[in-house]
This record gives C-alpha cells, sequence and structure tokens, in this order.
C-alpha cells in the first residue's frame, strides 16, 4: 500500500472530434511508476479524452490504496474545473466530472495541478499509444457519430451550413520588438515591445476599440495573451482601451527556437545547413533543443478547446505570437502545415477566425494592418 500518489494524466483526439485515446501513469513520491493505463475511446473530442485519463489514473490510485493523491495534467481546462474555479458547462464533460469527482471523494486529499506538455511525455506517450490504435476504431457500445463535412467559407453562415452560435477569435500579433526588427528568430526569449512596437499596440488597441461587440453591457470581452512581455504589453493596451483586463495562456506562446533562438534565417541556415532545410519541410523536425511545429499544433489546438470550453459562443482577443496565429487560421482552414511556410503575418496584424461547435470554421480576415497606415 502507498499512502501518497502521483497521477500524471492526458488524452488527445485527432481531429477533435476523431480517433481518441487517454493514459494515466501513477507514480510513488521518488517517481516509481506504479501503475499505467491506457485506453483507446473511439471517435470523441480532447476533453472528453483528458476527462477520461483523469479517471483512469484516480481508478488506479484507488486500487493501489493511495490515501493522498497529486493529479498533474497539461489540461488547464480539467485542472481548473476540477479545482473548481471553471465552472462545467458541456453535457459531455459533466458526468465525466462527477465520474472523477466520486473517485476523488475517496481520497483524504487530491490536489491539481497544471504542468506544461514537456513534463508530461510519460502520459501523452500512453496517449498517443491509444489513439494509434483507436484510428478508424468506434466508441465502445455506441457508433462513431458521422463527422460533420467543411465546406467553403462564402461570406455568409447560411451558404456553409454551419450550425450553432460560433466562438469568435480576433487574433493579435504583438508589436515590435528589437529581435523582430532585425528579423532574428524570436521564440521564449522574453523581449519588451521597442518604442515603434508600443505605438503599433496602441494603433491596434484603438482599432479594436471601435469595433462593435467587444463591449458588452459596459464590460469587455476575455483578453487573453501568451506570458511573454511583448504580448503582454501588447494586450494591456487594448485592455486599456476597452476597459478590460488581461489574462494569460501558456498554450499561446511562442514556438521554442531552441539553439536558433535569436539567429537570423541565414545564421540558422549555416550553422545547421540540413537540418535547418528538413525542418523547412517537415512539420515533425524541431530545432536543435527546441520545439517541432508538430507539437505546437497540438498545444495550441489544446489551448483552443480550453478557450472555447470556458467561453464558446462569444468573442476573445487573443494577443499571441506568428506561429499560434498561423496555426489557429491553419485549424479555421482545415489546411496542412505549409500554410505556416506561406502565409505572413505582420506585426501588430489582425486576423479572425470562427470556429462553430459542429465542427465547421470560418476564416473572417488574415494579416490586416489598415490600423497601421
Amino acid at each position: 500500500m502507498t499512502s501518497h500518489v502521483i497521477v500524471e494524466a492526458d488524452g488527445g483526439s485527432r481531429g477533435n472530434p476523431g480517433p481518441a485515446g487517454y493514459g494515466a501513469v501513477v507514480k510513488d513520491s521518488d517517481g516509481e511508476v506504479l501503475a499505467e493505463r491506457k485506453e483507446s475511446l473511439g471517435v470523441v473530442t480532447n476533453n472528453v479524452a483528458e476527462y477520461n485519463g483523469l479517471i483512469a489514473g484516480l481508478t488506479a490510485a484507488a486500487e493501489l490504496g493511495a490515501s493522498t493523491v497529486d493529479v498533474r495534467m497539461d489540461s488547464k481546462l480539467v485542472v481548473e474545473q476540477m479545482s473548481g474555479r471553471w465552472k462545467i458547462k458541456h453535457p459531455d464533460m459533466q458526468p465525466l466530472a462527477e465520474r472523477a469527482k466520486e473517485l476523488a471523494a475517496g481520497f483524504s486529499r487530491v490536489k491539481y495541478e497544471w504542468i506544461p506538455r514537456a513534463e508530461n511525455s510519460h502520459a501523452d506517450r500512453l496517449a498517443n499509444e491509444a489513439m494509434d490504435a483507436a484510428t478508424g476504431k468506434p466508441a465502445a457500445g455506441k457508433p462513431a457519430p458521422k463527422l460533420p463535412t467543411r465546406k467553403p467559407d462564402r461570406a455568409a453562415v447560411a451558404w456553409t451550413g454551419a450550425k450553432g452560435t460560433p466562438t469568435r477569435l480576433l487574433l493579435l500579433r504583438h508589436g515590435q520588438t528589437e529581435m523582430s526588427a532585425l528579423r532574428r528568430y524570436s521564440g521564449r526569449g522574453d523581449v519588451p515591445l521597442t518604442e515603434l512596437g508600443r505605438s503599433q499596440a496602441a494603433a491596434a488597441a484603438k482599432r479594436l476599440a471601435a469595433m462593435d461587440g467587444l463591449v458588452v453591457d459596459g464590460e469587455a470581452v476575455p483578453i487573453i495573451s501568451s506570458p511573454l512581455t511583448r504580448t503582454k504589453q501588447t494586450a494591456q493596451a487594448v485592455a486599456d482601451a476597452l476597459g478590460g483586463r488581461v489574462e494569460t495562456h501558456p498554450g499561446l506562446i511562442e514556438t521554442d527556437f531552441g539553439d536558433w533562438e535569436g539567429l537570423t534565417f541565414a545564421e540558422a541556415a549555416d550553422r545547421d545547413p540540413e537540418l535547418h532545410s528538413s525542418w523547412l519541410g517537415d512539420s515533425s523536425v524541431p530545432p536543435p533543443g527546441g520545439e517541432s511545429f508538430e507539437v505546437v499544433h497540438r498545444r495550441v489546438r489544446k489551448a483552443r478547446d480550453e478557450l472555447i470550453a470556458e467561453h464558446g459562443g462569444k468573442t476573445l482577443v487573443l494577443v499571441s505570437h506568428v506561429t499560434p496565429i498561423k496555426t489557429l487560421l491553419r485549424m479555421g482552414l482545415d489546411a496542412g502545415p505549409q500554410l505556416l511556410f506561406r502565409l505572413h503575418l505582420d506585426l501588430a496584424s489582425l486576423s479572425i477566425v470562427e470556429f462553430y461547435p459542429d465542427g465547421n470554421a470560418s476564416v473572417r480576415l488574415v494579416n490586416d494592418t489598415s490600423h497601421l497606415a
């Protein structure tokens, strides 16, 4: 019997909804693995898979006779909802959350902690193994739901067949920094805006303040930023203009460029010619010591799903970086990874994408800089 354990859980869905699975691992305080769980779920959403991973981990902990549990997950949605800070609005997740709460009540203490995806690699690996097995397999006991067919946007919702109220994302890139002025890879380096960058942020904020629907009954829509200084400064300009406040979400942070951080395109190509060439053609290839675009895509998709689960049907202002914004537009267009290299986004540019509850999406605006003229 182990009195205290750590549960790490994860879940995913390839398509959201799509072939899904979860993974969970139970460890003791020294990090020794006590139990592993993984299972294919058929066709469900990311969030449903995440909750199933939590339930499996808590069940395994109970079977081991644990009395206290530290749950560590990279799903901010599940962590915040199970901690009681976020409401559980989606009907598919309410019974899963109730089951998790019933299991949690059997322990003397359960603590929930959000961790970065990189620190949840064991459970992530198990979940991906389950998703591999889930490909083409319907959920146990129920037929696979028919996935919605995406139709091209023709400027009017009625033409797309989209149903329900969309979640509207206003995607604002941060203003200029010294790194962007020199055209250097700028990922996790925490650099502030230049004087021009602050002017660009102010101009974008003025543009947003003039738009309809961003202040409702005297309250500004949510303004959510990457946690880096350059985005928080840009977001604060928007908050000041709208009378709102800035929240941050780790999923909106820029790509980790690893050893290429601070280098120009040419310098990185000279330093690692073969790797750099491969990186330009394969989204699964990471920079040395960095993060691949495939990893970024999963991270941003998870962030999008969490934000929609919390703010579904509303308008959000997201202040982020080139790669996360391109990734959200890529999702809206249902496009492949080459879009990342063929789409240009200027500093302080505004793009708009809408995601509908039936799976449809509509890209309304891309790289608009008219407010900077």
